[in-house]
């Protein structure tokens, strides 16, 4: 039986740059090829405080006010016109992105680098970013932004589909050497996540590239070695560990000053370098080009999860990648000031929080 929607909802509302407020608004309505999920549980992403702070304003979100909000998982409450592929009561893992559908990116399957992005007249959506998104009791989307869930998964594991999506897109881009050795930098949530894909795509050593408590808790993710980059030099240190060779893929996964060329110096010759990892329009970086070319590295830039959602729930449905011990705290969304300042100060050994804006999962 369908539950009754309400005409209003409590939403995270950015009213203007830098602020934000617990708001009623009215609850959005699907329309064609849409969906309105009752949103269980949305992670807190790396990129939320920035566009929180009214870093990004004018781009991220190009107008006030905003609900922000993308990494979420649901229940579909009501279906718009045309949809046939899912039904009320069907348990979903959102993605932030939409194509237009027809450009030429989109075409070939890259719509998360869509050739109409920012032109909502063409179809094209970024969920949270540049269209209403999930900090809210309930989210209108697309159809093509959401997937099915078995109903093994819980909502705080759908959740973090979108996370592990965007870390199984870069590792699909450069390989894994079966039975080869990635180094990854930046063991946070997105880095934890690379070492168990990584470790389930068939490398056989992980290199964990860190500091303080976060490079310890490679440790669950399954890392063989840490490296604390306060107590030594990086590349050296990971050299040292593959007797001078280097690693067969480094994962530059934290988007700090200096890690871009970390990597690449990291890897082996003809190895492969992935960035998953954003950095701030601030960071450039100095490249060794003439050993790049003369070492033939290639390179790759990862741009969020196309295509791989499907996968990532099958992953985790299966038991091959554990995610549910990555949430370490929840909160409501009455406490999301709270939640901010423990994924922010990162307090209390957090890795990942997740807000519930309809209450416990």
């Amino acid at each position: 039986m369908a539950e009754m929607i309400p005409g209003k909802m409590r939403a995270l509302v950015l009213p203007a740059p830098g602020r934000y407020e617990i708001q009623e608004v009215p609850v959005p309505r699907p329309e064609a090829g849409e969906v309105l999920c009752k949103v269980r549980g949305v992670a807190i992403c790396g990129s939320d405080p920035e566009i929180l702070r009214g870093a990004l304003a004018g781009r991220w979100p190009p107008a006030y006010p905003f609900i922000p909000g993308h990494e979420w998982s649901g229940q579909v409450v009501a279906v718009g016109p045309g949809v046939v592929n899912l039904k009320v009561g069907d348990a979903v893992a959102g993605q932030a992105h939409k194509g237009c559908g027809y450009c030429r990116n989109c075409l070939s399957g890259r719509y998360t680098i869509c050739e109409h992005y920012g032109r909502p007249e063409t179809g094209q959506r970024h969920y949270g970013f540049i269209t209403q998104g999930a900090y809210a009791q309930y989210i209108a989307i697309s159809v093509k932004s959401v997937n099915l869930m078995p109903k093994t998964m819980t909502f705080r594991e759908g959740a973090l589909v979108d996370t592990a999506g965007v870390v199984l897109h870069g590792l699909e881009l450069c390989g894994v050497t079966p039975g080869g050795t990635v180094a990854v930098i930046g063991p946070g949530p997105i880095g934890l996540i690379t070492m168990r894909l990584a470790r389930a795509m068939g490398a056989a050593r992980i290199i964990a590239v860190g500091r303080g408590a976060r490079l310890q808790a490679s440790r669950m993710a399954g890392a063989d070695v840490q490296v604390n980059f306060e107590q030594s030099d990086p590349v050296k240190a990971v050299r040292e560990a593959t007797e001078g060779l280097g690693v067969d893929e480094a994962i530059e996964c934290s988007g700090a000053a200096g890690t871009f060329r970390q990597a690449v110096e990291m890897v082996r010759k003809g190895g492969r370098v992935s960035l998953i990892g954003v950095p701030t329009d601030q960071v450039v970086e100095p490249l060794p080009f003439k050993y790049i070319v003369h070492n033939e590295i290639a390179i790759f830039g990862a741009r969020a999860n196309p295509n791989v959602s499907r996968k990532v729930i099958s992953l985790i449905a299966a038991g091959q990648l554990p995610v549910a011990d990555l949430v370490t705290h929840t909160f409501p969304l009455e406490q999301f000031s709270t939640a901010l300042d423990v994924f922010v100060n990162r307090r209390e050994g957090v890795i990942k929080v997740v807000v519930e804006p309809n209450g416990i999962s």
